[in-house]
């Protein structure tokens, strides 16, 4: 076999009851769509042949030096919670160290059924591996940690959802697989032996300055605050911000109907299955202070002195509020050409967001138009713009170089829904050329790209995706 990949495997050291070793279900057809050579290149992987990488990202060929595995774990979806979940239609094949040293899981996605799949076919068809292949991508460039996407392989075999579906199934790219809901398996079970194995990994991989479990969970909750302020940023939505879709690495991770917006408004749900709006765009902030209570929950039981943790815990998880405002204010300063903004600006930026959300005005497009100075035509009133505008420009009198700040801040090209949806129905129909042209267009979010205008352009009415779904 040409293809390589440098497997360097530590999960599998873990105790048995951390996962279950578990080959992917094999497919009729595997056809290679599209590898990230350049992905490639930095987990230090040789490729080869088309063939030999449709039948090794398809599930059909194992490496040698993988180990596959499902791993399990348990999570609160939409605030329930579940004891066991696990990889219902993932495998991870096992891990390289890249060429900064990063250790990394390479994991197949839809490569059918394992001993988590509940009721689940375990397969994946291709307009969600579509989507998370250029969304993670974008988001990559956009300069927020995430996953990421290295082979996509179509199967050959039909996938059953509302109807029969073309299988796919995706090669996943993560600094880890550990969820919130990982550590949750174990503390609902009162496994301490497993629960300090799993901590100790955790650690020793991603946060080796971490001495104790508190060290540990403030440095996830700076992660992760860091992480949601990004998204809130670019007009993000997770969509399914369960604890077992928040990773402790700090990424972004499952992309199921995640959507950015873009007529501006706070309250903005595009997911199918948030009746309630608990993961809205404005409500992610609030969610994952709460995810992160459920992290600390976990780690209670490894602490001698249990009601002194369940205290130092309590004032990590209060101090989120304080600590996202104070990031959200950097970031959104930033995108008003603010180097340092303080808590003076705040009334600046909340303006110009209520004035957005009364005039239907696109998030992207708004911000982006203020580096030159204008937005007003985003407004239904463009009066409101200019009232607004006259107090921001004689704040920028105190900047140096407010366009600069701007530009950096605020891209251009975000993956719309509109032209997801059409990139996906164009692969639908064997044409891959838009999938194609987004990931060309999108790896340079930042960048004025004037053939690419109309990737700018926000949906007509008749464009407008409503929902997007998750891939299960």
């Amino acid at each position: 076999m040409n293809l390589h990949i440098p497997f360097d495997n530590s999960y599998i050291t873990l105790p048995p009851r951390f996962f279950t070793r578990h080959l992917p279900e094999p497919v009729d057809r595997p056809d290679l769509v599209k590898f990230n050579h350049a992905l490639a290149t930095e987990l230090g992987i040789t490729p080869g042949s088309a063939l030999e990488m449709a039948e090794v990202f398809s599930g059909n060929a194992m490496p040698e030096g993988a180990v596959p595995l499902a791993q399990v774990y348990a999570g609160h979806q939409f605030g329930g919670f579940s004891p066991q979940l696990g990889d219902g239609r993932a495998v991870l094949l096992g891990e390289v160290v890249d060429q900064n040293g990063i250790r990394r899981d390479i994991q197949l996605k839809g490569s059918g059924r394992t001993p988590y799949s509940r009721r689940g076919d375990g397969r994946a068809w291709l307009g969600p591996v579509l989507r998370e292949y250029v969304l993670s991508e974008a988001m990559h460039a956009l300069g927020v940690p995430t996953t990421r996407a290295l082979a996509m392989v179509t199967t050959g075999e039909p996938v059953f959802r509302e109807t029969a579906r073309p299988g796919a199934v995706l090669t996943r790219v993560a600094d880890s697989h550990i969820r919130v809901g990982t550590f949750q398996y174990f503390a609902a079970r009162g496994d301490v032996e497993a629960l300090q194995a799993l901590f100790t990994y955790a650690r020793d991989r991603h946060y080796p300055q971490a001495e104790t479990p508190l060290d540990f969970l403030r440095a996830v909750i700076d992660r992760q605050v860091k992480l949601v302020v990004q998204w809130l940023s670019i007009g993000f939505i997770h969509g399914v911000m369960n604890t077992d879709n928040t990773s402790v690495s700090g990424e972004t991770i499952d992309y199921g109907p995640a959507a950015f917006m873009d007529v501006y408004h706070p309250v903005t749900v595009y997911s199918s299955i948030d009746h309630g709006g608990r993961y809205a765009y404005d409500n992610q902030a609030n969610i994952i202070a709460w995810n992160m209570a459920q992290l600390a929950s976990s780690l209670v039981p490894l602490m001698p002195d249990s009601d002194a943790a369940i205290r130092d815990f309590t004032v990590a998880v209060n101090a989120m509020p304080g600590l996202i405002r104070a990031e959200w204010a950097a970031a959104f300063g930033r995108k008003i050409g603010l180097a340092q903004a303080g808590e003076d600006d705040m009334d600046l930026i909340g303006e110009l967001l209520t004035g957005m959300a009364e005039n239907k005005a696109d998030f992207t497009n708004t911000f982006r138009a203020l580096i030159q100075g204008g937005g007003r035509d985003q407004f239904l009133d463009p009066v409101v713009f200019d009232t607004w505008a006259t107090k921001w420009r004689e704040r920028l009198q105190d900047e140096d170089d407010p366009e600069a700040v701007m530009r950096s801040a605020n891209p251009a090209f975000i993956p719309r829904n509109h032209r997801v949806e059409q990139m996906i129905q164009a692969a639908l129909a064997g044409d891959y050329a838009p999938f194609e042209r987004l990931l060309t267009v999108l790896s340079r979010p930042y960048e004025d790209q004037p053939e690419a205008k109309d990737l700018t352009h926000p949906p007509l009415d008749s464009e407008v995706v409503e929902q997007t779904f998750c891939g299960t």
